[in-house]
């Protein structure tokens, strides 16, 4: 099966990326035939700046990368270095009628948000369903909050069936992953950038082991045992302890004597472990730019070879070459 998935250059990558998206789609690579994209056509609606955007573009190619992403078994390339995608984008936009978009909530949520409203951001499901339907993918993993998108995407594509009347689109399915985990951020609120709560995977220790160390907790006594319900320490603490090592937060929470800042030390130590193999890699890849692109051009080639037949099928369709 063909899977898809794109990503918003929109910032450091955080733990609640890698447990919430990343590690799934490094594991489907050994399922799956997998194409991913980084979105930087998309993250034009937010980033209006092109020195900053180059630099999250490349960020987060080389933190997919440092993360297991590997470009020999997975098809990753930026989306702007297919111009296909924006050509196929056209001819979809004269298919897809104003009211299936103005029934899209994520724009609703933007306008209700106080974002000003622009063509962009209106349009963004009709590029978002060309992203989807141009390499055939069979399947898009998404939240069950996100699900709207791909009804989007299949409209749009049975439209476009319905006006020339040939059947040229596969019509994806949802990938919903019951495993994924919501990650809470120093705050207890589920980890979001726009919550500012987040704890980045890369960059200097210091920053992050003082972000660690800031969780919020109550004012448990060291020698009480303490309580797990709402605590981002314990949730934290379950996903990144070892199997080996569970037992012993199971024990801090539920006998005491032992202090918060004994386990978030404890947290620090598991982060470490667990994505320090990753920091080398990505500083390694960071120092050289040239690698990052690339792996990024010679993964568009590979995508540009895939789409090629099915433009010509839609270039036939509509009647132009």
């Amino acid at each position: 099966m063909r899977v898809l998935s794109g990503v918003q250059p929109s910032g450091t990558l955080h733990i609640g990326n890698f447990f919430g998206a990343i590690r799934q789609f490094v594991a489907l690579q050994s399922e799956h035939e997998c194409y991913y994209f980084l979105a930087d056509m998309h993250a034009l609606t937010t980033v209006q700046d092109a020195g900053r955007m180059r630099s999250l573009v490349r960020e987060l190619a080389a933190g997919y990368l440092a993360l297991g992403l590997d470009p020999a078994r997975s098809v990753l390339y930026r989306q702007s270095d297919l111009p296909e995608i924006p050509e196929l984008t056209w001819y979809l936009s004269t298919v897809t009628s104003m009211g299936l978009l103005q029934r899209c909530h994520s724009f609703k949520d933007k306008v209700a948000q106080g974002v000003v409203p622009n063509h962009g951001l209106f349009a963004y499901p009709v590029l978002m369903a060309a992203d989807i339907l141009i390499v055939r993918s069979d399947l898009v993993p998404v939240g069950k909050d996100q699900k709207q998108h791909l009804e989007v995407t299949r409209d749009i594509a049975a439209s476009f069936h319905a006006v020339y009347g040939r059947e040229i689109f596969t019509l994806p399915e949802p990938l919903i992953q019951d495993d994924v985990a919501v990650v809470p951020g120093i705050d207890g609120l589920k980890m979001s950038k726009s919550y500012g709560n987040t704890i980045d995977i890369f960059g200097p220790e210091k920053p992050i082991r003082k972000r660690i160390m800031s969780l919020v907790t109550d004012s448990t006594p060291v020698e009480d045992p303490k309580p797990r319900e709402g605590s981002a320490l314990y949730q934290l603490l379950k996903i990144f302890a070892p199997v080996e090592e569970r037992p012993w937060v199971e024990g801090a929470f539920d006998n005491g004597g032992v202090g918060y800042g004994e386990m978030k030390k404890k947290l620090f130590e598991y982060f470490l472990a667990t994505f320090g193999a990753a920091r080398s890699r990505y500083d390694e890849l960071m120092a050289d730019p040239a690698e990052v692109d690339r792996i990024l051009l010679a993964g568009a080639a590979r995508a540009r070879e895939t789409v090629a037949p099915l433009m010509d099928d839609v270039r036939r369709a509509v009647g132009i070459r």
